[in-house]
């Protein structure tokens, strides 16, 4: 069945005498991405208001697409309620129509539609400027079936990501694209990245710690002399994950180092051993936060030019987590030189060639772990 542009169905449902404000999706947005809960499919969560003088004594709601029956299906809802919210069974894939209908005694009443929703995989992204959009060129998904959350609306995923720092290019379209071509399904991403922090700057509120970072916009200094964080950018990661509702995204990716290893100022160095600590309060708090034990992934992350590539205490710590089973392994991105870096590899971003190849190693770790958790269902 071909779906009718949203103008040309509000025309009609003029000329038939139905008020379609009368009906109005709170959720899904255009081009959102729903977690799936098997490789099979999972659940749409379908919101909206009601506000006829005619209270409706149905509501239905169907997919159209390739992969769909086409059937509509009931939506229980509370009669005389001025609001609704339920759930449609739907399979893996997308884009999607989501056509919703409100019904008195068989007669429709209003009808509304999103032209593009989609059931696949979610991710959190989070870190500091190689986690966002400060790569030396923007990149665009091909596949037309990567999106990204800001927090409030969806979007395809161009350049720069929504809601994260920077206004250059990021790995996430090249990395969706290769997960759609990989598994056949629409993959969004929840970026919250921030250029420049320190694993400091992303703990709770008043967590506390020795020594500053080499930015202090996000800490504050204690009359001990000590240091603690101000919590904005965890509540911010937390908020806009839990947005997504339960269990509604795949894993967490954390790309970040580089601003607590071999800093200018010595005195603004994260310890290994402290880093690892605070990853780990970060991890295990936002885990509780969240209400289930949220996946991570954690990159191997310290290089800042050539000549300071890595520093060995950092990647220790990062990947103590690993060995403790508190995170899976993610991608060794201080492996990334030369050409692959900004400004002929004399930066700490990445070069165009060096955000699609850093998409390339993500997509190395993640699509065999994600192969088996969707074997496991």
């Amino acid at each position: 069945m071909k779906r009718l542009p949203l103008f040309l169905l509000f025309l009609g449902l003029l000329a038939s005498g139905l008020r379609a404000d009368t009906l109005t999706l709170t959720a899904p947005a255009d081009y959102q991405v729903t977690q799936r809960t098997t490789r099979a499919g999972g659940k749409i969560l379908i919101t909206g208001r009601l506000a006829s003088d005619t209270p409706p004594t149905a509501l239905e709601a169907r997919l159209t697409g390739t992969g769909t029956s086409g059937a509509w299906q009931p939506l229980p809802f509370k009669p005389g309620a001025d609001e609704f919210r339920s759930e449609l069974e739907a399979p893996a894939g997308g884009w999607f129509g989501l056509e919703v209908r409100a019904l008195m005694n068989g007669k429709i009443l209003a009808a509304t539609n999103v032209a593009h929703v989609g059931v696949g995989e979610v991710f959190v992204v989070a870190g500091q400027s190689n986690s966002a959009n400060h790569g030396e060129e923007k990149q665009r998904p091909r596949s037309g079936k990567v999106a990204a959350f800001n927090g409030k609306a969806w979007q395809p995923a161009n350049d720069p990501q929504p809601g994260a720092s920077g206004g250059g290019g990021s790995f996430l379209p090249p990395f969706g694209d290769a997960l759609v071509e990989r598994f056949q399904v629409p993959v969004g991403f929840v970026a919250t990245g921030v250029g420049a922090t320190s694993v400091r700057e992303w703990l709770p509120a008043g967590t506390r710690f020795p020594n500053p970072p080499t930015i202090l916009g996000h800490v504050t200094q204690l009359p001990s002399g000590k240091w603690e964080s101000k919590g904005r950018i965890y509540s911010n990661f937390v908020a806009r994950a839990q947005s997504l509702g339960p269990r509604g995204f795949r894993a967490v990716l954390w790309h970040q180092g580089e601003s607590d290893a071999n800093q200018r100022d010595a005195t603004r160095t994260l310890p290994g051993a402290l880093y690892a600590q605070f990853l780990t309060q970060l991890i295990r708090d936002s885990r509780r936060a969240m209400g289930w034990d949220t996946p991570w992934f954690v990159a191997q992350v310290s290089y800042h030019v050539p000549g300071d590539e890595a520093s060995p205490d950092i990647r220790a710590a990062q990947a103590s987590l690993w060995k403790d089973g508190l995170a899976l392994a993610g991608p060794d991105s201080d492996a990334l030189k030369g050409v692959l870096r900004e400004r002929g590899g004399k930066g700490v971003h990445f070069s165009g060639p060096g955000l699609r190849e850093h998409a390339a190693r993500w997509v190395e770790k993640v699509a065999p772990w994600l192969e088996a958790q969707l074997g496991a269902r």
